[in-house]
């Protein structure tokens, strides 16, 4: 046997390890992949106008407009962001911010905007690693929502600006990428400007993906089910945008395959011989007959998945899943909407994305939660108000069985405003729970006039030439008669005070019509007298206002006319900005079913009553009067029953009947003790209700949405409340509890629904940077045993730094001086120093001390953890004495910057008061499986404990 050669040992070793490499590469470049980017962000305020405070962006020679990948300041590759705050997608600056009576009422004064330019830009940076054997694929980087005017770099690459702050977009970055290598990602969010006139929040406040395909594969959002249902047969057709991104002519097959939920096949169909040129988009339509199918409603929302497989030969390239349902939709304009057949009211409310403690970066779960909760509230539709929404957000309705009205933003024709209802569409055709497309909300300029007709006119037919499924609608406020009102397909009426709907009906006898928005009643939870000077409103369901009407008169008018498919309530929960109708010092809306965490109002059971199937009986108010015995309580009964009686401590106050859509009244002298009604059904008592007097509360009580979560990222919402003797929650309680979690958990938010809180809702970390300035320098002949570096060494003759310096007349070694101010308190944080060096070699000093020595020149920089006693409030001197980096050309470029102090202060205990009894907080899981305990505690109060499991999550979809 011959012996092998180190030599040629090793030639065998690389040769294998390349026939490996190439083996891996191949199969990677087949393979989709769509990888969730949300951890390991970096983020810092900027300045829509300061330079130095924007880190000094588009200042450059050249621009990177001017020139690829010369994005400067925060946006290049090298910039050093280590001080920089870190933290998690998604992610909503302005929920963080204080309260300001000089801030938006739009944006429920919260102090960002154009009063407040130093919170009002964020900047984001991620490194993120890309494998060799990546290179082949196309990659993209897919942002689902940054609010709002985003400018990303790759690698220092600019990539584009997108402003709206609520349709995704995404940039292919595949060509400016470190293969085997660090890249890094840069994005310039600008809030200043407001989108709507409702809290919006700030920053990448949805999810971020890296999406890499073959080169050959299906578009971004490229396939579209629609289905028509014949009897006991559906036919499925699939139209799949097949993408060639590679330099050569294709010939491919593409193999549709429906799968149920159960995991079978039930339908496949292959489209072949398709011929596909370089850079060109090709749509491919399969039709699928499907026997027998379920289809989806809103008690069993079921859902198909189909599979669309790219094949060039013997080799597929793509494959891609999209999950679709199976249903019929109709708006007749005589009997209302129709699904699968079946005529259905519209039970609706409208809503923003925005909630307690999170503001607009609401975890997943989060949507679940709400959706969940208006559910049990009888309502079975929902209106995107008013912009679309987070995809998770559909997916939620999808799966829980959610009407959907999806809204455009802005009505317009231009080529940007078509492109965002495009985007819109393109994005969620497949979602089974949207029913209409709505085109836009009360745009009063235009909505009475030809040119608001012409636009409606304009973007009906180019829905239609995206989706002929699905009618277009839009919101009309400003009086029900001509322009834009008479050319929708379906007409959405924005409150019946603001026009005659019967008259507007009787006009378009064929043109469909719902209540898109209705109702804006006023109501503060728990409060039952209404008192101006604290900005409550008592919770009783009155008119808001002389021409707007209450949710019972809404209601009836809706339920009452079968021509009218049904109604949305403005709104389902509260949210920040509008509240209407005060002013500051109140920051959240009064019009939600619900506050802003989800606890109900007193009009949610009215609702419940009329909305559900279940037997229904609500008293209202509490009964926890003290100090005002034998004052007259108006007493309300919200139910479903026949009857309804009530009893205070066991003596009768009469029985009423119930009018249908209706609700019950007494007037009763308060006595404390118990306060009882008794619903009854055809004579026979089916539910009661009470409302006890309750003591003084002596513990805290917890309870949670969910017992069992997921790791990384899952959401439980957890009611907080206090509890007398007898474990009865005390109604009126504002106790202010404070917050500790401990296991794999952390608090993300925490609320009370007060809409005059002006509590903090977050408590995080305080970063603040500390620039060195006035950098001087002093050319000498070595490093060691400098006297320039005391603290009061006279350096008033020195130069600038770096002043007029060329790559020829570098001295030996420089000395240089700064100095960088601490303000007061700051013994109260951890001081850090983030040195990028100067030299080959060096020495660092601050006010004498010796910090660092003899450190060798370092791309990534040093850390150093400053020692509080030798720093001082004010002025501080930094000396270096440093070995130059020479310039090999003119043109190079050295650092000049020695670096940044950061200051970090640790949060405070998370905290809250009690807001009529109830407070809420948020808790999501961390990395890794274990329990989760949350404590909570006030003054001599028992303390409450809730303990929540964190299961391993190993389901990805």
């Amino acid at each position: 046997m011959k012996r092998i050669t180190g030599k040629k040992l090793l030639c065998i070793v690389i040769l294998l390890h390349s026939a490996i490499l190439i083996s891996a590469q191949e199969n990677n470049i087949n393979k989709r992949e769509h990888v969730q980017l949300d951890t390991g962000w970096l983020f810092a305020f900027g300045h829509p106008s300061d330079v130095k405070k924007d880190f000094g962006n588009g200042t450059g020679y050249f621009s990177y407009f001017a020139k690829a990948g010369y994005g400067d300041g925060a946006a290049a590759a090298n910039f050093d962001d280590r001080a920089w705050r870190k933290l998690d997608l998604p992610h909503d600056w302005a929920v963080e911010q204080p309260f300001s009576s000089d801030a938006s009422f739009s944006h429920g004064f919260k102090a960002i905007g154009r009063n407040f330019p130093n919170a009002s830009v964020g900047w984001y940076r991620k490194s993120f690693f890309i494998p060799q054997t990546d290179l082949g694929r196309r990659i993209s980087i897919q942002f689902d929502g940054v609010f709002r005017n985003s400018i990303v770099w790759v690698n220092g690459h600019y990539l584009g600006t997108h402003e709206s702050g609520y349709t995704g977009f995404q940039y292919d970055i595949t060509d400016y990428l470190n293969y085997a290598g660090n890249n890094v990602i840069a994005v310039r969010v600008d809030a200043t400007m407001e989108e709507g006139w409702f809290y919006e929040g700030a920053g990448i406040y949805r999810h971020v993906w890296l999406n890499k395909t073959n080169p050959l594969h299906v578009a971004t959002n490229g396939t579209f089910i629609a289905s028509a249902v014949n009897g006991n047969n559906a036919a499925i057709t699939a139209k799949t945008e097949v993408a060639n991104d590679g330099t050569e002519k294709r010939t491919v097959d593409v193999l549709q395959t429906i799968v149920d939920a159960e995991g079978r096949t039930v339908a496949t169909a292959k489209s072949t011989g398709i011929s596909i040129i370089p850079f060109e988009t090709k749509e491919v339509t399969t039709n699928l007959p499907l026997a027998n199918p379920h289809l989806w409603n809103l008690e069993v929302p079921y859902r198909y998945k189909i599979i669309t497989a790219i094949t060039d030969g013997n080799t597929t390239t793509d494959i891609y899943e999209t999950r679709f349902g199976i249903r019929t939709i109709r708006f007749d304009a005589k009997e209302g909407f129709f699904l699968n057949g079946k005529n259905i009211k519209l039970k609706g409310t409208n809503n923003h994305q925005d909630h307690a403690g999170v503001g607009a970066a609401m975890p997943d779960a989060l949507q679940y939660f709400r959706i969940k909760t208006l559910k049990e509230i009888g309502s079975n539709a929902y209106r995107a108000s008013h912009n679309p929404p987070a995809p998770e957000f559909l997916n939620a309705c999808d799966s829980l069985g959610m009407l959907v009205l999806d809204e455009n933003r802005l009505m317009g024709t231009t080529t940007e405003r078509l492109n965002e209802v495009k985007q819109m569409i393109v994005r969620d055709r497949n979602h089974p729970s949207i029913i209409s497309w709505s085109i836009g909300n009360e745009e009063w300029a235009i909505e009475n006039n030809i040119i608001g007709e012409r636009i409606a006119t304009t973007l009906q037919n180019f829905v239609k030439s995206l989706d002929t499924t699905r009618p277009a609608t839009a919101g009309i406020s400003g009086g029900f008669q001509s322009g834009i009102s008479s050319v929708l397909e379906v007409m959405g009426y924005n409150y019946m005070g603001n026009g005659n709907i019967e008259a507007h009906h009787n006009k378009f006898l064929n043109q469909p019509g719902m209540g898109t928005e209705e109702g804006s009643t006023f109501a503060t939870r728990g409060i039952y007298i209404t008192d101006k000077q604290k900005h409550y409103h008592a919770a009783y369901d009155k008119k808001p206002r002389p021409t707007f009407f209450s949710i019972e008169e809404a209601w009836k008018f809706y339920a009452t006319r079968p021509y009218l498919a049904g109604m949305f309530i403005w709104t389902g929960f509260d949210y920040r900005g509008e509240p209407t109708p005060y002013g500051w010092p109140s920051v959240t809306s009064y019009f939600g079913m619900m506050d802003l965490c989800g606890f109900p109002k007193d009009n949610v059971y009215y609702l419940r009553s009329w909305w559900g199937n279940k037997p229904v009986l609500h008293l209202l108010p509490h009964w926890n009067w003290q100090g005002q015995e034998g004052k007259e309580i108006d007493v309300w009964a919200y139910s479903n029953c026949d009857e309804v009686e009530v009893f205070l401590n066991k003596k009768t106050l009469g029985k009423k009947k119930m009018e249908q859509y209706g609700h019950l009244e007494w007037k009763v002298n308060y006595q404390s003790g118990t306060l009882e009604a008794i619903g009854y059904k055809e004579g026979k008592k089916i539910i009661s209700d009470v409302a006890k007097t309750t003591s003084s509360p002596i513990s805290v009580a917890l309870a949670a949405d969910r017992s069992v979560l997921k790791s990384g990222g899952d959401v439980a919402v957890i009611a907080v409340q206090v509890e007398d003797k007898n474990h009865l929650h005390v109604p009126v309680a504002d106790d202010e509890i404070s917050f500790t979690i401990n296991g794999p958990g952390k608090i993300i938010g925490v609320g009370n629904g007060n809409p005059t809180s002006l509590e903090k809702e977050r408590f995080i970390e305080d970063i603040q940077t500390v620039t060195i300035e006035n950098l001087k320098e002093k050319q000498v002949d070595g490093i060691q045993n400098r006297t320039e570096i005391t603290s009061d060494y006279n350096d008033a003759s020195w130069k600038q730094a770096f002043e007029g310096r060329t790559h020829l007349d570098s001295a030996k070694a420089y000395v240089y001086r700064g100095t960088f101010n601490l303000p007061a308190g700051f013994s109260q944080s951890e001081v850090s120093f983030f040195y990028k060096s100067l030299g080959t070699e060096q020495s660092i000093y601050i006010n004498g001390k010796l910090i660092g020595e003899n450190l060798k020149q370092d791309k990534i920089g040093n850390e150093f953890k400053l020692d509080k006693t030798f720093l001082k409030e004010g002025s501080n001197v930094i000396a270096i004495i440093a070995l130059p980096i020479r310039k090999r050309y003119e043109w190079d470029n050295i650092n000049t910057d020695p670096g940044t102090i950061q200051m970090v202060t640790q949060p405070s205990v998370w905290k809250r008061k009690l807001f009529n009894g109830y407070a809420q907080v948020i808790v999501q899981t961390t990395k890794g499986a274990g329990e989760i305990t949350l404590t909570a505690t006030s003054g001599n109060l028992k303390a409450g404990v809730i303990k929540i499991k964190s299961v391993e999550n190993s389901l990805k979809e």
